[in-house]
């Protein structure tokens, strides 16, 4: 919420891609391959092998993604909704607090390029696996830190140890899942993430009510094991996968291959700003909402995350979103509903503070499934890479949000917070719209005289 990847060639690529018509540059191959692109079967017998909506292991691999989201974002995101408690209970500041959410995006923002190069050698089923067991490890350690400088730390480790799961599933889909159904399972993927951030929450805020911080995120730690092996059980082996080269200068090509292409960097800055956006609210409403007028108590608060079952209906549906405006009009839709959430939840009144809620989950959520599925059919080779830049840049965007939303908070209040994510909706529309010129320009360029 990916090894060598398909090698498809540029031209099938451009015929396929839900994305612009601009098509990624990538150097040649050093020797022929065996293609394996949207129109060019896998199978001796002339048919697609890989999976599709209804085939034979779809569900069963959709589900194995979606726990591994679940497990992913309900670590990552295990203290978001206790900062108040934590606050209280370190005696430090909003500030200070919400770096035990930076730090954990933190790392994965690191480190999510080193996992999907690993990921190219090792295999994307491995390296989730592996990333998986070491997070749940240093989630069950999370409860004992002394200090906000030992549970920093420890959530920084928790951060770089989940960062194979995103370098790794979208890689995995995108290599094992048929073109056309790639939105719609990356969407599931997606929507695993938005439950597992949502179930998070909702169950940190009613244990820590009853029973403190510390067991709340002991529970999370538990349920993100029951995940972790249910995951290694269900996701089908690869079949489509092929090893490559851990070579630091292979490495460094492929990412400047990813990040010279127009297409791709748009992509990479519209899953920041989206991130950013949803960063900073979800680390600041707990503090909005526990203060006065609202004074609501933390099981409450907790609970508002179930807005999140939102972001799984328009994270599942982004495919079909996609089908009827097309990329860039799915994305002006998302930025859209996202900005007027953001006005929504100025309001002093809490049932329209949750309907802004509603629609900034509902608008990011969409919007992400959209930029990283794009993500994920422009690339045509050293798909792990342009993927772990999408998510590297998507984990900034969040580590920034979470800091400088909760810093506009303590200074401006929420209109604060709220000017920090209208700001970020004006960029990804600014994005968006320059893309869209490109494309004009591009297509002008293609008719001939």
């Amino acid at each position: 919420m990916s090894p060598v990847s398909t090698k498809a060639s540029t031209a099938v690529d451009a015929r396929t891609s839900v994305t612009s018509p601009a098509s990624p540059s990538s150097p040649p191959p050093s020797a022929p391959e065996a293609p394996d692109s949207p129109d060019v079967p896998s199978a001796p017998g002339g048919a697609d092998s890989r999976i599709s909506p209804g085939g034979p292991g779809f569900r069963r691999m959709s589900f194995a993604l979606f726990l591994a989201g679940v497990a992913t974002f309900a670590l990552l995101y295990s203290t978001q909704a206790l900062l108040p408690l934590i606050s209280g209970d370190l005696g430090v500041s909003a500030g200070d607090a919400s770096w035990t959410v930076a730090a954990a995006t933190g790392g994965l923002a690191v480190f999510v390029l080193p996992m999907s190069a690993l990921s190219e050698r090792y295999g994307r089923r491995t390296v989730m696996t592996a990333s998986l067991a070491v997070a749940v490890t240093v989630g069950l350690l999370v409860p004992f830190a002394p200090s906000l400088g030992a549970l920093v730390a420890l959530r920084a480790l928790q951060g770089a140890a989940l960062a194979g799961v995103p370098a790794s599933a979208t890689a995995y889909l995108a290599e094992e899942v048929r073109p056309k159904a790639l939105v719609t399972a990356i969407g599931l993927f997606v929507a695993g993430n938005s439950v597992g951030g949502m179930s998070g929450r909702v169950i940190t805020g009613w244990v820590a009510q009853e029973w403190g911080w510390r067991v709340a995120v002991g529970v999370i730690g538990v349920l993100a094991v029951a995940c972790a092996v249910a995951f290694r059980l269900l996701l089908p082996a690869p079949k489509h996968f092929r090893p490559g080269s851990l070579r630091p200068r292979v490495l460094l090509g492929t990412v400047r291959t990813h990040l010279a292409n127009p297409l791709l960097r748009r992509l990479y800055a519209i899953g920041a700003l989206f991130m950013t956006v949803f960063g900073g609210v979800y680390t600041v409403i707990g503090y909005r909402l526990a203060e006065a007028p609202f004074s609501l108590p933390q099981g409450i608060v907790g609970s508002i995350f179930l807005v999140y079952l939102v972001g799984t209906v328009a994270a599942s549906a982004a495919g079909r979103l996609v089908g009827r405006l097309g990329r860039r009009g799915a994305l002006y839709a998302a930025g859209g509903t996202t900005a007027a959430g953001l006005l929504l939840s100025l309001a002093g009144s809490l049932p329209l503070i949750l309907l802004g809620l509603v629609l900034i989950t509902g608008g990011f959520f969409a919007g992400h499934a959209v930029a990283s599925s794009a993500v994920g059919r422009t690339a045509t080779r050293g798909r792990a890479q342009a993927s772990a830049l999408y998510q590297s840049a998507y984990y900034v965007g969040s580590s920034v949000g979470s800091t400088v939303g909760a810093l506009a908070f303590h200074s401006g209040g929420w209109a604060g917070t709220v000017g920090v994510g209208l700001v970020a909706v004006a960029g990804v529309v600014t994005i968006t719209v320059l893309g869209t010129r490109a494309a004009r320009v591009e297509q002008r360029g293609l008719v001939p005289a």
